[in-house]
């Protein structure tokens, strides 16, 4: 692998960069940004120049000059419903993500930053007259919707199922493992559960995503920080009890749902010593965890009439070995499974970006979907 590549991962507190050196990554580090910072800003998308001007100025503090960058990879935004893949940030994609057409998170900055520093870099490498093009690109969004249309159904036709996963590490330990086999991902059926302060199951097959939850709306196995799917009769219970308002009960399902509810913490390592120093309510709460893990893995096994090659538990909580015993103890059944702790995102994303310099990865075109999730026009909703 040849090439420097530059990854930018933002949160809505933190600027996450990765820099990559021919396949060796030379530093990662996570910036801080104080909130008394952030607080001078009405909105994390006035944030843009501010980032900026600290990611150049952390670069040269290491030394990186921009000249010497030759791809910007950024963690994927909120956008339309589209497929998995490597996709340039051209101005249609740039558009969508400064006016979060489709939400507003600190994710769409990530893909604007990018642009700003590529278009940095070409600057840089004009002045001093050396060639070659930087450009930007995003990997593998969360929104991606490859999803199987019979798994598409729900309920009514009011509530369509829809995607909203951790596409972007699930598909990079798809991608571990297959090479692992002396195999292609294309050749791989695998379920991924990706266990962090979300938590998403994908079905992997042909190296599509054919069907997962909604990690960030209501369904799914319960998490860190979110409930999971609940039912329906007492959610709607609680709508109409005048206790709460429409952005608290949201809040009570993602931000203060699972270990928040139950613990009142979202310190998973808090969770588990609270279970080891023997409390019992902390232990029966973690049974539930795992459980509620496994049903969703062997639910998505059905997909494929349960020809599955492997399952993989990944993301932040697939570091505790006896949680993930649990799980494996419930579903191996199904199929071998192999453990890959933590989320890798910026090595994935550097992963996506070698795979464009060498020609290896197809480079995919924004279309934006005239069509919300409901089915509904995009701007009616």
């Amino acid at each position: 692998m040849t090439g420097k590549i530059l990854a930018i991962n933002t949160g809505s507190t933190t600027t996450k960069l990765g820099f990559y050196d021919s396949g060796r990554k030379v530093f990662e580090e996570n910036i801080f940004h104080s909130l008394d910072k952030l607080s001078r800003y009405n909105s994390v998308m006035d944030q843009g120049h501010m980032r900026l001007v600290t990611i150049t100025e952390f670069l040269l503090s290491k030394g990186i000059r921009l000249v010497d960058i030759d791809l910007v990879m950024a963690r994927s935004g909120l956008v339309t419903p589209m497929e998995t893949g490597v996709y340039e940030i051209n101005e249609v994609l740039e558009d969508a993500l400064r006016h979060c057409t489709n939400g507003v998170h600190a994710c769409n900055l990530s893909g604007l930053l990018a642009c700003d520093v590529a278009e940095l870099v070409n600057e840089a490498r004009k002045d001093a007259g050396i060639s070659g093009v930087c450009r930007a690109y995003m990997a593998d969004p969360p929104m991606a919707d490859e999803m199987l249309p019979e798994a598409k159904i729900g309920g009514l036709p009011e509530f369509p199922r829809r995607a909203l996963c951790h596409a972007l590490n699930s598909r990079a330990v798809v991608r571990h493992y297959a090479k692992k086999q002396g195999k292609r991902p294309e050749e791989v059926t695998a379920i991924v559960a990706h266990i962090g302060g979300g938590t998403s199951v994908t079905l992997h097959k042909g190296g599509r995503i054919i069907d997962t939850n909604d990690a960030l709306g209501g369904d799914g196995p319960l998490s860190t920080e979110r409930a999971g799917t609940v039912p329906a009769f007492p959610l709607i219970e609680m709508c109409f009890s005048g206790q709460y308002t429409k952005d608290e009960v949201k809040r009570k399902l993602v931000g203060n749902g699972g270990a928040v509810a139950f613990c009142g913490t979202n310190d998973f390592k808090s969770v588990v010593a609270k279970a080891e120093a023997g409390d019992e309510s902390v232990k029966l709460f973690l049974e539930g965890f795992c459980l509620s893990v496994a049903k969703y893995i062997a639910g998505l096994a059905t997909d494929v009439c349960g020809q599955v090659d492997v399952i993989i538990l990944t993301g932040g909580i697939a570091w505790n070995q006896a949680l993930m015993e649990k799980i494996t103890g419930r579903v191996s059944f199904i199929a071998p499974v192999e453990i890959y702790p933590g989320g890798n995102e910026m090595d994935s994303l550097a992963e996506n970006g070698y795979g464009v310099l060498s020609g290896e990865m197809e480079v995919k075109h924004y279309r934006p979907s005239s069509s919300c999730w409901c089915g509904k026009p995009v701007s009616s909703c």
